[in-house]
């Protein structure tokens, strides 16, 4: 048995974090990572003290709104941007630092993720976006898919 290396350690907290979800239609999970060192962690689900989608069900299934579109249309957070509030609400910096998620940014979560100063993704599955794709590439941000 061999020792994981770090991105691959890290993906399987990132994993075990998208466990928290309780978005009916896609459980992802995210980490930030500073110096080898987890800074803060979310997953996808309705703002703290909000019915979950499993309590009132799932606003985009009910619409049939297709993946990946009309992301307004949910009452979930994703994970990315809950764990770049989270990080916020304690007061931790993440300027430099790494992300993992277990699925591919969209283009909304791309934005908060330039700005926050992330420097590089690592991520498991997701849906191709060539408005993201685009805007990591312009910003220099390095992606790199890790398998599940």
């Amino acid at each position: 048995m061999s020792r994981p290396t770090w991105p691959q350690y890290f993906m399987a907290i990132t994993r075990l974090v998208s466990n928290r979800s309780t978005c009916l239609r896609r459980h992802v999970g995210a980490i930030l990572v500073k110096d080898k060192r987890i800074l803060a962690s979310g997953y996808n689900g309705a703002p703290s003290g909000l019915k979950h989608c499993e309590e009132v069900g799932c606003v985009r299934e009910n619409s049939s709104v297709p993946s990946g579109e009309r992301h307004e249309l949910c009452r979930g957070i994703h994970a990315e941007q809950n764990v770049i509030i989270q990080a916020a609400h304690y007061g931790i910096p993440i300027n430099g630092s790494i992300l993992y998620c277990t699925n591919k940014p969209c283009v909304i979560c791309t934005k908060m993720i330039i700005n926050a100063g992330i420097i590089k993704i690592y991520y498991g599955d997701g849906y191709d976006d060539a408005l993201s794709d685009q805007m990591f590439a312009e910003a220099g941000l390095e992606l790199e898919r890790l398998s599940l």
